[in-house]
């Protein structure tokens, strides 16, 4: 009988879990939306015109004020806010990707190295310890500061926030699997620690990498928006969730759905990648029971 790959198994019990699966096809329709925005916006999203600014969205459908196609109003400066939900989801979702992939690689490869020889564990994670020291949002603050605001500068802060966690938690793993009789019995076989890392290390710290990875997409996806809301992440007038929530400020009593939106979709985004990974993590991690 021909073995099922370990990660149908985990998707078909992931979609047995109907919260999860919800979650995961709402990242899947985000997805589709952001990344063929101009299919589904029909304005520019830089495009003013104060002649219709604050001008209410479905909700007011049927008074004098609501303007056809513009379904979630227009803000301030009479931009279309379903325009800028879309193209700001685009620039906080490939931050939030981008983000996780460069922590993910640089962490991945420092906690193999520190798992897997101990004399360089002492060394990789006092340095990660160090950086441990600032709060993540502080260190991310203080590098954009120093580098200048951009979306580069603010998607290189959000990575190097991210290595120490993914180091740490990989180096964990690495130092359990390391101790298995079957790593013993290939090392005594004359393996060479790049074919044991790779072949078998690595493959057997894979669940957990996906896990961390998942939960860490959100964080990063609040990170920018935090950034941006501070001043320090995508610079204006580019949309981003933050950054539009910023601006509103000004005009949160007159126009309170200015914040309530791009909010919702930080909430929900954040919410459905969180729940992913914490499912995935009673899936994948042999430690917990099913």
């Amino acid at each position: 009988m021909k073995r099922m790959n370990p990660f149908t198994v985990a998707f078909r019990k992931l979609f047995k879990n109907k919260l999860a699966t919800i979650c995961f096809f709402l990242i899947i329709i985000e997805l589709i939306l952001v990344i063929f925005a101009p299919l589904f916006a029909q304005y520019d999203p830089l495009e003013m015109n104060t002649a219709l600014r604050l001008r209410p969205g479905f909700w007011a459908m049927g008074s004098e004020e609501y303007l056809p196609g513009h379904w979630l109003g227009t803000d301030e400066l009479g931009r279309d806010v379903w325009s800028r939900i879309l193209y700001g989801g685009r620039i906080s979702l490939a931050v939030g990707f981008t983000s996780t992939i460069i922590g993910l690689v640089f962490g991945t490869f420092f906690g193999l190295m520190a798992g897997y020889y101990k004399k360089l564990d002492n060394l990789i994670m006092r340095i990660m310890d160090i950086m441990f020291t600032f709060p993540g949002i502080l260190l991310a603050l203080l590098i954009v500061a120093m580098l200048g605001v951009n979306v580069f500068n603010a998607t290189m802060a959000i990575s190097i926030w991210s290595i120490p966690s993914f180091a740490r938690m990989i180096r964990g793993r690495v130092l359990q699997i390391k101790e298995e009789e079957y790593i013993t019995a290939i090392r005594s076989l004359g393996a060479k620690d790049w074919w044991i890392l790779t072949k078998h290390v690595l493959v057997n710290a894979l669940p957990t990498i996906i896990v961390i990875a998942t939960m860490r997409i959100a964080s990063s996806i609040l990170s920018i928006a935090t950034l941006s809301y501070l001043g320090l992440g995508v610079p204006q007038p580019t949309p981003e969730w933050g950054g539009m929530i910023s601006t509103a400020k000004g005009v949160m009593y007159d126009a309170g759905y200015l914040i309530v939106i791009p909010g919702i979709a930080v909430v929900i985004t954040v919410i459905c990648f969180n729940i992913l990974g914490d499912k995935l993590r009673d899936i994948l991690d042999p430690s917990l029971k099913d």
